[in-house]
């Protein structure tokens, strides 16, 4: 297949890709964006599409592909946007109680509830809501990553129990 074949092709299937991409957004301008990052990508990697394959297929694939990690990226960046006028809310303070821990009832129940916990899952817990990273903690510790997130999870699920009143 030539590429002006190839690409005509791919332009034949626009309308499927944008109908394809409401199973992922509602949003009209990130199903344009979305549509044309899969067609870019699949020009870009032209030479990796083999003949035997399903073109739809083929970019219904790229197209899951390039949202997850589209989604997975903003999820990293947890950026907000401000939609509001000379972007308001950029400069309010946050009213949240966790940003005042010492006066959220919640967050002293919470801390009550852990000292319940034994030392095993709670050292930890209490490494990982401090902000260490999973291999910091086994290294700390000398345990593997495995037991770390296990002993987190249990005291969890332990804290979780504790605070519904089982």
């Amino acid at each position: 297949m030539t590429t002006s074949e190839f690409t005509l092709e791919i332009a034949g299937l626009r309308s499927t890709l944008q109908s394809f991409t409401r199973r992922f957004t509602n949003d009209r301008e990130e199903s344009h964006d979305l549509v044309q990052d899969t067609m870019l990508k699949a020009l870009m990697y032209r030479d990796k599409f083999r003949k035997d394959t399903n073109l739809k297929g083929w970019l219904f694939t790229i197209m899951r592909n390039t949202f997850i990690n589209n989604y997975r990226r903003t999820q990293r960046a947890r950026t907000s946007n401000d939609t509001t006028k000379d972007l308001y809310f950029l400069q309010v303070e946050e009213e949240h109680t966790f940003n005042r821990p010492q006066e959220s009832l919640e967050f002293k129940e919470i801390w009550r509830n852990m000292n319940h916990v034994k030392d095993e899952f709670l050292t930890p817990f209490k490494m990982y809501t401090s902000g260490y990273k999973y291999h910091e903690i086994a290294e700390h510790l000398n345990i593997p990553i495995g037991t770390v997130k296990n002993r987190i999870f249990h005291a969890r699920k332990e804290i979780q129990k504790r605070l519904q009143g089982y």
